[in-house]
């Protein structure tokens, strides 16, 4: 009989421990499963902020490609601006010395004069000439008001400026672009902050909040590098 008693308080202690056994189970799967989560959740951060800190370098390097564009055609136009102000200067001089030769009577002069104008500046005079300016009242001061005038070279200036108006504006934009990638970079880095600091708990429940809570931050990040424009 001892020996029979012996043997159910073995069977006891067994079932007892199988019981301990699998109480114990079903817990530690949920562990397992957390931490399962939170490696998919930090192989998913480190994609997402590999991306958005690759965006962040390109949208950064068209910024200043945009800027330096701007500032080039910028010199340009000043440039061509300045060339366009001389020619004008020119012309007037020489117009200017028409008008005092021709006053003076001085044909041969004012017709050397006359051919010392630009191509540009030659239509306009021949056109105000048509118009016996100097006999007829209302007539255009001089050959520069004539709907014939035309500066190519300012026209050209203005172009330029335009040019670098636009590559200025794009310079902006893409500037702010490569800033909204930084945005999603900081805050994946709090999403990488969260998960780290969530796997230090022990409490399932307090980990699982924390991972839940880096989780919709990284939805909102995934979401958002999916909406920006890429380079």
């Amino acid at each position: 009989m001892a020996e029979g008693n012996a043997n159910i308080e073995i069977a006891q202690n067994l079932r007892e421990h199988r019981g301990h056994g699998g109480d114990g189970e079903p817990s530690h799967r949920r562990i397992e499963t957390i931490e399962i989560l939170e490696a998919i959740l930090l192989a998913i951060v480190a994609l997402a902020t590999a991306l958005s800190g690759y965006q962040a370098a390109r949208w950064d390097g068209e910024s200043s490609r945009a800027y330096a564009t701007s500032s080039r055609l910028g010199v340009k136009s000043d440039e061509m601006q300045l060339t366009a102000n001389e020619t004008l200067l020119y012309d007037t001089s020489t117009f200017t010395a028409w008008l005092q030769a021709y006053a003076a009577g001085e044909t041969k002069l004012a017709a050397i004069l006359a051919t010392r104008f630009t191509p540009e500046y030659k239509v306009a005079f021949d056109a105000w000439l048509k118009l016996d300016p100097l006999n007829t009242s209302g007539a255009p001061p001089g050959p520069r008001y004539m709907p014939q005038f035309k500066e190519p070279l300012a026209e050209q200036a203005k172009g330029l400026a335009d040019q670098a108006n636009q590559a200025f504006e794009e310079g902006v934009h893409t500037r702010s672009v490569g800033e909204d990638y930084v945005k999603v970079t900081v805050i994946l880095a709090a999403v990488l902050f969260l998960l780290a600091i969530g796997q230090r708990f022990r409490i399932k429940g307090v980990r699982l909040t924390v991972t839940g809570v880096a989780g919709v931050f990284l939805v909102y990040c995934v979401v958002l590098l999916a909406v920006y424009p890429h380079a």
